[in-house]
């Protein structure tokens, strides 16, 4: 499959397809609010952004702006080849949790050692996740991880039809 069309990015937009490959992380100073089960159960202005070609950014917060039990280690792992083996979490909230909705790369691979320590989370099974007060839009695809803000400028790889983008 061939690389599709970006649309073209508005005033104040980024386009994922400018995003490099393998990725990049950077650091966020925005204001990141994650929701569940009717909690606030995470909120910080130290997120790390993973940024790659095609997906919109995925938010990675440190462990400590998360409420205390809200992240429960569980089993399974995957691989990312470019961070290495991730652990996963079940979050809770309230009367919620989601179940394998966060993961961390206790050991980062070299060029991720930034994100030794910080958690991302699926957007879509939250309540909800905000982005300097925006709500965050999922990442089609229930695969992915990224967050959705009128501040990037798609498509997103994960639709029907990106497999191969």
């Amino acid at each position: 499959m061939r690389r599709p069309r970006p649309d073209t990015p508005g005033p104040g937009q980024e386009s994922v397809w400018d995003y490099p490959r393998p990725p990049r992380t950077e650091a966020s100073r925005e204001h990141v609010e994650v929701w569940l089960g009717g909690e606030r159960i995470a909120s910080t202005t130290a997120a790390l952004r993973v940024l790659e070609t095609s997906h919109p950014p995925t938010y990675y917060l440190p462990r400590a702006s998360f409420a205390d039990g809200s992240l429960v280690p569980c089993e399974g792992s995957s691989w990312c080849e470019w961070k290495g083996a991730a652990a996963y979490f079940d979050v809770r909230g309230g009367n919620r949790t989601a179940s394998r909705a966060a993961w961390t790369y206790p050991s980062p691979t070299p060029g991720f050692e930034s994100l030794r320590g910080h958690i991302a989370l699926m957007p879509g099974e939250m309540d909800g996740c905000f982005v300097a007060g925006e709500q965050v839009r999922p990442q089609d695809g229930g695969f992915y991880g990224g967050w959705i803000t009128s501040r990037v400028a798609g498509p997103f790889k994960g639709t029907p039809g990106s497999r191969g983008w």
